[in-house]
Protein backbone atom coordinates (compact mmCIF):
# COMPACT_ATOMS: atom_id res chain seq x y z
CA UNK A 1 0.00 0.00 0.00
CA UNK A 2 1.43 3.59 -1.31
CA UNK A 3 0.38 6.50 1.54
CA UNK A 4 -0.18 9.93 0.64
CA UNK A 5 -0.18 12.14 3.43
CA UNK A 6 -1.99 15.46 2.88
CA UNK A 7 -1.92 18.35 5.10
CA UNK A 8 -5.87 18.94 5.24
CA UNK A 9 -9.27 17.54 3.86
CA UNK A 10 -9.20 19.94 1.10
CA UNK A 11 -5.63 19.00 0.10
CA UNK A 12 -6.48 15.19 0.34
CA UNK A 13 -9.47 16.02 -2.08
CA UNK A 14 -7.32 17.73 -4.77
CA UNK A 15 -4.88 14.97 -4.60
CA UNK A 16 -7.98 12.35 -5.19
CA UNK A 17 -9.43 14.13 -7.92
CA UNK A 18 -6.15 14.82 -9.81
CA UNK A 19 -4.70 11.75 -9.96
CA UNK A 20 -8.84 10.35 -11.70
CA UNK A 21 -8.38 13.50 -13.71
CA UNK A 22 -4.68 11.94 -15.30
CA UNK A 23 -6.53 8.23 -15.87
CA UNK A 24 -9.38 9.82 -17.82
CA UNK A 25 -6.75 11.95 -19.41
CA UNK A 26 -4.63 8.76 -19.99
CA UNK A 27 -7.92 6.31 -20.85
CA UNK A 28 -11.02 8.32 -21.60
CA UNK A 29 -13.02 5.16 -21.30
CA UNK A 30 -11.81 4.53 -17.88
CA UNK A 31 -14.29 2.43 -15.55
CA UNK A 32 -14.95 4.17 -11.86
CA UNK A 33 -15.64 2.44 -8.76
CA UNK A 34 -17.63 5.89 -7.23
CA UNK A 35 -18.15 5.81 -3.17
CA UNK A 36 -20.25 8.34 -1.54
CA UNK A 37 -21.23 9.83 2.45
CA UNK A 38 -18.82 12.93 3.32
CA UNK A 39 -15.36 11.85 2.56
CA UNK A 40 -15.23 12.10 -0.94
CA UNK A 41 -17.95 14.56 -1.12
CA UNK A 42 -15.12 17.88 -2.06
CA UNK A 43 -13.51 15.29 -4.35
CA UNK A 44 -16.26 15.61 -6.22
CA UNK A 45 -16.53 19.39 -6.00
CA UNK A 46 -13.15 19.34 -7.77
CA UNK A 47 -13.64 16.91 -10.18
CA UNK A 48 -16.65 19.50 -11.57
CA UNK A 49 -14.09 22.30 -11.46
CA UNK A 50 -12.02 20.68 -13.78
CA UNK A 51 -15.05 19.99 -16.01
CA UNK A 52 -15.89 23.48 -15.68
CA UNK A 53 -11.84 24.49 -16.54
CA UNK A 54 -10.90 22.07 -19.06
CA UNK A 55 -13.53 20.05 -20.57
CA UNK A 56 -12.53 17.29 -19.38
CA UNK A 57 -14.94 14.21 -20.99
CA UNK A 58 -17.00 11.86 -19.26
CA UNK A 59 -19.07 10.72 -22.16
CA UNK A 60 -17.20 6.90 -22.32
CA UNK A 61 -16.40 6.38 -18.79
CA UNK A 62 -18.77 3.83 -16.89
CA UNK A 63 -19.15 4.80 -13.33
CA UNK A 64 -20.44 1.66 -11.35
CA UNK A 65 -21.05 2.74 -7.22
CA UNK A 66 -20.57 0.70 -4.51
CA UNK A 67 -23.56 0.67 -2.72
CA UNK A 68 -27.20 1.79 -2.32
CA UNK A 69 -29.76 1.67 0.74
CA UNK A 70 -32.26 -0.64 0.78
CA UNK A 71 -36.26 0.95 0.81
CA UNK A 72 -35.29 4.43 -0.62
CA UNK A 73 -36.76 5.96 -3.86
CA UNK A 74 -34.15 7.33 -6.45
CA UNK A 75 -35.47 10.62 -5.66
CA UNK A 76 -35.19 9.97 -1.78
CA UNK A 77 -32.92 13.15 -0.74
CA UNK A 78 -30.72 10.40 1.20
CA UNK A 79 -30.24 7.57 -1.46
CA UNK A 80 -27.34 7.59 -2.92
CA UNK A 81 -28.68 7.59 -6.27
CA UNK A 82 -29.59 11.23 -5.57
CA UNK A 83 -25.80 11.86 -4.25
CA UNK A 84 -24.49 11.45 -7.14
CA UNK A 85 -26.48 13.13 -9.11
CA UNK A 86 -26.76 16.13 -6.58
CA UNK A 87 -22.30 15.93 -6.17
CA UNK A 88 -21.41 14.96 -9.27
CA UNK A 89 -23.59 13.37 -11.84
CA UNK A 90 -25.79 16.29 -13.49
CA UNK A 91 -22.48 18.49 -13.53
CA UNK A 92 -20.57 16.29 -16.58
CA UNK A 93 -21.21 15.00 -19.65
CA UNK A 94 -21.63 11.24 -18.43
CA UNK A 95 -24.09 9.51 -20.15
CA UNK A 96 -26.69 8.23 -18.50
CA UNK A 97 -26.50 4.51 -19.47
CA UNK A 98 -23.14 4.37 -18.35
CA UNK A 99 -24.26 5.18 -14.71
CA UNK A 100 -24.60 1.84 -12.82
CA UNK A 101 -26.56 1.86 -8.98
CA UNK A 102 -27.78 -1.00 -7.59
CA UNK A 103 -31.52 -0.77 -6.80
CA UNK A 104 -32.60 -0.49 -3.50
CA UNK A 105 -36.16 -0.97 -4.46
CA UNK A 106 -35.69 -4.23 -6.71
CA UNK A 107 -39.01 -6.65 -5.92
CA UNK A 108 -36.22 -9.48 -5.86
CA UNK A 109 -32.91 -8.15 -3.78
CA UNK A 110 -30.84 -11.30 -4.54
CA UNK A 111 -31.76 -11.23 -8.36
CA UNK A 112 -30.89 -7.59 -8.17
CA UNK A 113 -27.15 -8.38 -6.58
CA UNK A 114 -26.85 -11.04 -9.09
CA UNK A 115 -27.76 -8.98 -11.94
CA UNK A 116 -25.35 -6.12 -10.67
CA UNK A 117 -22.50 -8.46 -9.95
CA UNK A 118 -22.84 -9.33 -14.02
CA UNK A 119 -22.91 -5.72 -15.00
CA UNK A 120 -19.56 -5.55 -13.24
CA UNK A 121 -18.39 -8.57 -14.64
CA UNK A 122 -19.30 -7.67 -18.08
CA UNK A 123 -18.32 -4.23 -18.20
CA UNK A 124 -15.13 -4.41 -15.87
CA UNK A 125 -12.58 -4.67 -14.37
CA UNK A 126 -13.34 -1.32 -12.43
CA UNK A 127 -10.13 0.49 -13.22
CA UNK A 128 -9.85 2.73 -10.22
CA UNK A 129 -12.30 1.98 -7.48
CA UNK A 130 -12.63 4.73 -4.57
CA UNK A 131 -13.62 3.60 -1.03
CA UNK A 132 -14.07 5.32 2.39
CA UNK A 133 -12.80 4.02 5.36
CA UNK A 134 -15.45 2.85 7.86
CA UNK A 135 -14.92 3.84 11.68
CA UNK A 136 -15.31 -0.46 12.28
CA UNK A 137 -13.15 -0.64 8.92
CA UNK A 138 -16.02 -1.45 6.85
CA UNK A 139 -15.48 -0.88 2.99
CA UNK A 140 -18.38 -0.36 0.76
CA UNK A 141 -21.12 -1.70 3.39
CA UNK A 142 -19.32 -4.64 3.86
CA UNK A 143 -19.59 -5.40 7.73
CA UNK A 144 -17.13 -6.73 10.27
CA UNK A 145 -17.68 -10.39 9.99
CA UNK A 146 -18.15 -10.08 5.97
CA UNK A 147 -16.34 -13.04 3.74
CA UNK A 148 -13.85 -11.98 2.02
CA UNK A 149 -14.67 -14.21 -0.93
CA UNK A 150 -18.56 -12.36 -0.92
CA UNK A 151 -19.34 -10.63 -3.98
CA UNK A 152 -22.65 -8.12 -4.29
CA UNK A 153 -25.35 -8.99 -1.35
CA UNK A 154 -27.62 -7.44 0.95
CA UNK A 155 -26.23 -6.78 4.28
CA UNK A 156 -27.71 -5.31 7.53
CA UNK A 157 -26.39 -2.17 8.90
CA UNK A 158 -25.05 -2.27 11.93
CA UNK A 159 -25.87 -0.03 14.80
CA UNK A 160 -22.51 2.02 14.60
CA UNK A 161 -22.58 2.41 10.66
CA UNK A 162 -26.02 3.23 11.03
CA UNK A 163 -24.91 6.18 13.69
CA UNK A 164 -22.22 7.18 11.91
CA UNK A 165 -24.89 7.84 8.86
CA UNK A 166 -27.75 9.20 10.92
CA UNK A 167 -26.40 12.85 10.10
CA UNK A 168 -27.84 12.70 6.81
CA UNK A 169 -31.28 12.05 7.91
CA UNK A 170 -33.85 13.64 10.23
CA UNK A 171 -33.20 10.71 13.15
CA UNK A 172 -31.70 7.81 13.62
CA UNK A 173 -34.73 5.98 13.36
CA UNK A 174 -35.16 7.34 9.28
CA UNK A 175 -31.96 5.52 8.87
CA UNK A 176 -32.29 2.24 6.58
CA UNK A 177 -31.34 -0.86 8.41
CA UNK A 178 -30.11 -2.63 4.76
CA UNK A 179 -27.75 -1.87 1.93
CA UNK A 180 -26.81 -3.54 -1.26
CA UNK A 181 -23.24 -3.40 -1.28
CA UNK A 182 -20.13 -4.72 -3.91
CA UNK A 183 -18.90 -7.47 -2.04
CA UNK A 184 -15.14 -7.80 -0.64
CA UNK A 185 -14.70 -9.92 -3.88
CA UNK A 186 -15.85 -7.18 -6.06
CA UNK A 187 -14.23 -4.48 -4.77
CA UNK A 188 -10.61 -6.72 -4.98
CA UNK A 189 -11.19 -7.14 -8.65
CA UNK A 190 -10.64 -3.44 -9.39
CA UNK A 191 -6.97 -2.88 -11.22
CA UNK A 192 -6.15 0.62 -8.57
CA UNK A 193 -8.10 1.30 -5.44
CA UNK A 194 -7.98 4.62 -3.81
CA UNK A 195 -8.54 4.70 -0.17
CA UNK A 196 -9.61 7.96 1.38
CA UNK A 197 -8.89 8.35 4.95
CA UNK A 198 -10.01 11.71 6.94
CA UNK A 199 -11.08 12.75 10.20
CA UNK A 200 -10.18 11.86 14.13
CA UNK A 201 -13.06 9.64 14.18
CA UNK A 202 -11.17 7.20 11.73
CA UNK A 203 -7.98 7.24 13.55
CA UNK A 204 -8.55 4.56 15.31
CA UNK A 205 -9.39 2.38 11.74
CA UNK A 206 -6.49 3.44 10.11
CA UNK A 207 -3.86 2.47 12.88
CA UNK A 208 -5.23 -0.94 12.82
CA UNK A 209 -5.68 -0.86 8.84
CA UNK A 210 -1.68 0.05 9.02
CA UNK A 211 -0.61 -2.40 11.78
CA UNK A 212 -3.33 -5.07 12.29
CA UNK A 213 -3.43 -8.91 11.37
CA UNK A 214 -5.70 -9.65 7.80
CA UNK A 215 -8.89 -10.47 9.25
CA UNK A 216 -12.85 -10.74 8.40
CA UNK A 217 -13.02 -8.61 11.54
CA UNK A 218 -11.82 -5.74 10.19
CA UNK A 219 -12.70 -6.19 6.20
CA UNK A 220 -10.64 -3.20 5.18
CA UNK A 221 -7.62 -5.16 6.17
CA UNK A 222 -7.99 -7.40 3.11
CA UNK A 223 -6.61 -3.89 1.09
CA UNK A 224 -3.48 -5.37 2.00
CA UNK A 225 -3.33 -8.19 -0.31
CA UNK A 226 -4.35 -5.86 -3.14
CA UNK A 227 -1.55 -5.08 -5.74
CA UNK A 228 -2.22 -1.55 -6.30
CA UNK A 229 -3.60 0.29 -3.26
CA UNK A 230 -3.25 3.93 -2.56
CA UNK A 231 -4.57 5.59 0.76
CA UNK A 232 -4.56 9.40 0.48
CA UNK A 233 -5.06 10.58 4.17
CA UNK A 234 -4.84 13.90 5.73
CA UNK A 235 -3.47 15.29 9.02
CA UNK A 236 -6.40 15.47 11.47
CA UNK A 237 -6.26 11.37 11.35
CA UNK A 238 -2.19 11.57 10.78
CA UNK A 239 -2.01 13.33 14.23
CA UNK A 240 -3.90 10.41 16.32
CA UNK A 241 -1.75 7.81 14.57
CA UNK A 242 2.15 6.61 14.44
CA UNK A 243 2.23 8.38 11.13
CA UNK A 244 2.55 11.92 11.26
CA UNK A 245 2.48 13.96 7.45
Amino acid sequence: MDIITTTSYEALSITAANYIIEKLNNNPSAVLGMATGGTPTKMYEFLIKDRIQNNTSYQNVTTFNLDEYVNLAKNDANSYFSYMNKHLFTHIDITKQNVFIPDGLAENLEDECKRYEQLLQDKGPVDVQILGLGENGHIGFNEPGTPFTSRTHVVELTESTRQANARFFPSLEDVPTHAITMGIASIMNAKEIILLVSGKNKADAFERLLHGKISEDFPASILKNHPCVKIIADRSVLEQSSIIA
